[in-house]
């Protein structure tokens, strides 16, 4: 019963952090938000971040109101979790979790949750571009909009092959690789 709790706590808070990190990302990204699922990612997470923004106005284009609200609600989420894995304690000494490493793991599921989002986003680009290259969607707009300045980089360096265009591949093995160093940083497995 805890392991189904454990796993539907996560995806459900996962998602939720999804819609999260998409708000910071795309305008950064400079995603079109006259896109109708951008429209949606705002409609969805402005009651909670209006309120904090009044208290927290953005820098520049860094919306550190978003950036406030997920670092509360991966932080809740990580002790929950940890809560529910009975991991809590440190087996040795009996104590709670430092807060310090609870912040680090905070910061880390953030940065890993962000290079998962970017792998998805090369990736789904790639297969769209297979299955219908010229078809206009808005998801496939928004999708099309993230990817671009992250294969951008990739696109200088590399050339095309014979028209095919290889700099996904790069991106995705650079992304992946990312995810395993700050794997490797984490204070504890969650």
């Amino acid at each position: 019963m805890t392991q189904a709790l454990y796993f539907i706590v996560s995806t459900l808070a996962q998602l939720v952090l999804l819609l999260f990190l998409l708000r910071f990302w795309l305008p950064l990204l400079r995603v079109d938000f006259r896109n109708p699922l951008a429209q949606g990612v705002l409609r969805l997470t402005s009651p909670v971040i209006t309120p904090v923004r009044r208290l927290l106005p953005p820098m520049g284009r860094v919306d550190t109101a978003t950036v406030l609200v997920m670092l509360v609600l991966q932080f809740a989420v990580v002790m929950l979790l940890l809560y529910l894995s009975g991991r809590m304690f440190d087996p040795v000494s009996g104590r709670m979790i430092d807060p310090g490493s609870l912040a680090t793991f905070t910061v880390l599921q953030l940065a890993i949750h962000s290079l998962y989002l970017f792998f998805f986003v090369v990736l789904i680009s790639v297969i769209l571009s297979w299955v219908a290259p010229q078809t206009y969607n808005p998801v496939v707009s928004m999708i099309s909009a993230m990817a671009e300045p992250i294969l951008r980089p990739f696109r200088r360096i590399i050339p095309t092959l014979g028209g095919l265009d290889i700099s996904p591949v790069f991106a995705i093995i650079l992304l992946q690789a990312g995810v395993i160093f700050l794997r490797s940083l984490q204070p504890f497995p969650i």
